[in-house]
């Protein structure tokens, strides 16, 4: 077992198909910490949490903060990415009960705009995730692959956000990701993966760090803003932020907004038209 908890068969299992879970992270004590966070937010500054801003929110929390930067979570990522990480972005994934809400099939790093592709995209289940409420499906091995066509559809139940879209990816290959609140899917930017919609009568929440990259990434097209999480950056290829200290700071909020509208320019870059998220 090495120092981070993950087992070489784990590795190796995350490098053959591009994904792995369920890891152990959060107690029921921390689940509810982030909950109550979350309604807190929602209902004192709801307009801060919906469209584009459901990214980011560790910008304008402390409580998100801490969990991005979770020592649990940082030491598996290390075995994956290195040593040196940085944080490059947040989106929370809320699913209403009984809603059309959906995420296409697709690959997270086809308009990231980051190279070499030594980065991940963290998956933490907030609620009990299943596949009545809509968990995510994983494509084994798509991630040593090229990246494939997207096509933009701007559906209005699609929560990404061109709806990009690869289409006639074989649905009985794929794997469901299923998760106890608590608990981590890792998956690597080429996988392909989607998710369907909720049928249950409850509210399927799921966080995402996407990304942690290697301080070795570079971006491509515009500009990111990142956290130092582990390590040092050696490269400093990206701008470099602070931690928030209190809840809705303006400055920290200020912050939240540039972050956003440089995301905004990077995921919209070639697009002819502008989606909700």
């Amino acid at each position: 077992m090495s120092r981070s908890g993950l087992r070489l068969d784990q590795i190796n299992k995350y490098n053959k198909e591009g994904f792995l879970s369920p890891l152990n992270i959060l107690s029921t004590k921390e689940v509810t910490k982030i909950k109550s966070e979350l309604e807190l937010i929602e209902n004192s500054w709801p307009k801060e949490i919906n469209g584009l801003n459901r990214n980011n929110i560790h910008y304008i929390s402390p409580i998100f903060d801490e969990l991005v930067h979770n020592k649990k979570i940082l030491d598996v990522i290390e075995d994956l990415i290195g040593s040196d990480i940085l944080v490059a972005g947040t989106c929370l994934f809320l699913k209403e009960p009984e809603n059309q809400g959906f995420v296409s099939w697709h690959q997270d790093g086809k308009y990231q705009g980051w190279t070499p592709y030594n980065f991940l995209t963290a998956w933490i289940a907030i609620t009990d995730v299943t596949e009545e409420n809509g968990c995510m499906r994983m494509l084994p091995g798509s991630h040593k692959k090229k990246f494939m066509q997207h096509k933009d559809t701007f559906d209005e139940n699609n929560l990404l956000t061109r709806g990009q879209t690869i289409e006639n990816v074989p649905y009985k290959k794929t794997i469901p990701i299923l998760l106890k609140a608590g608990q981590l899917s890792l998956h690597h930017p080429k996988t392909i993966h989607g998710s369907g919609p909720n049928l249950s009568k409850k509210r399927r929440i799921g966080f995402a760090i996407q990304s942690y990259i290697a301080t070795n990434v570079k971006q491509k097209v515009g500009k990111v803003y990142v956290q130092l999480a582990r390590g040092r950056d050696n490269y400093h290829f990206h701008e470099h932020t602070t931690r928030p200290k209190q809840r809705m700071n303006s400055k920290n909020l200020n912050l939240r907004n540039k972050a956003n509208l440089a995301l905004k320019k990077i995921l919209y870059n070639d697009s002819k038209k502008i989606g909700k998220y």
